[in-house]
């Protein structure tokens, strides 16, 4: 069963919280080009998800990544997805209810994130960190390692604001912020994660940053 409620309500958050979950969606069906599907994907392989891991989707959105994660780690496997907007959570419960598949959707703020230290072999954030302000960001990168678990995973992917798309069709439609690459890797590094490679995601100017807890 798929749960979209938590007993405890959501701490303030600070930055940009985005309500219109439909809009959400449709918006990334046009960054994507309709390759929504693909770009999860690739995602999920910079990730290194395997069967039976526990993975924490932060800024979960509408659910759809958490839910292409659930399907990577298997019936052994839990899922956990967490955003500050109740109406993206409904959303996203709804699509996980429709095919299946056991998610937890939380309500909550990336800078506190509900969760016990060392709880996930993987925790993602996508195209979550341009929305904070740099404090948030710094206690978001903080939490990503409080709970992961030794030598567990963190990745991260923002747009990297790069002049080629400054003035595209999307750009014009849906402005929005960028994180350059070294800001989130140091980010990550002053949080006590290391940092194990970066680079282009393969759709327009996403980047992604991978890094792994000690132990």
């Amino acid at each position: 069963m798929t749960e979209t409620t938590d007993r405890h309500p959501a701490p303030r958050t600070t930055g940009l919280l985005i309500h219109a979950a439909v809009r959400y969606d449709f918006m990334v069906w046009l960054f994507t080009l309709g390759r929504e599907r693909a770009f999860r994907e690739q995602i999920l392989d910079f990730a290194n998800l395997a069967p039976g891991e526990a993975v924490l989707d932060v800024g979960c959105g509408t659910g759809s990544l958490a839910i292409a994660a659930k399907r990577h780690v298997g019936p052994t496997g839990a899922v956990y997805g967490i955003d500050a907007s109740p109406k993206m959570l409904a959303r996203a419960g709804k699509k996980a209810v429709k095919i299946g598949l056991d998610v937890v959707f939380r309500n909550g703020a990336a800078q506190a994130l509900p969760f016990a230290d060392g709880q996930f072999d993987a925790v993602l954030s996508t195209l979550l960190l341009h929305h904070l302000p740099r404090t948030a960001r710094q206690q978001c990168a903080s939490e990503m390692r409080r709970v992961l678990k030794p030598g567990g995973r963190a990745l991260v992917v923002d747009f990297a604001g790069s002049a080629d798309h400054a003035n595209g069709f999307l750009t014009r439609i849906h402005r929005h912020g960028h994180v350059k690459p070294g800001e989130i890797m140091a980010l990550l590094g002053e949080a006590g994660l290391t940092i194990a490679d970066s680079g282009a995601v393969g759709f327009r100017d996403l980047q992604f940053v991978r890094a792994s807890a000690p132990g």
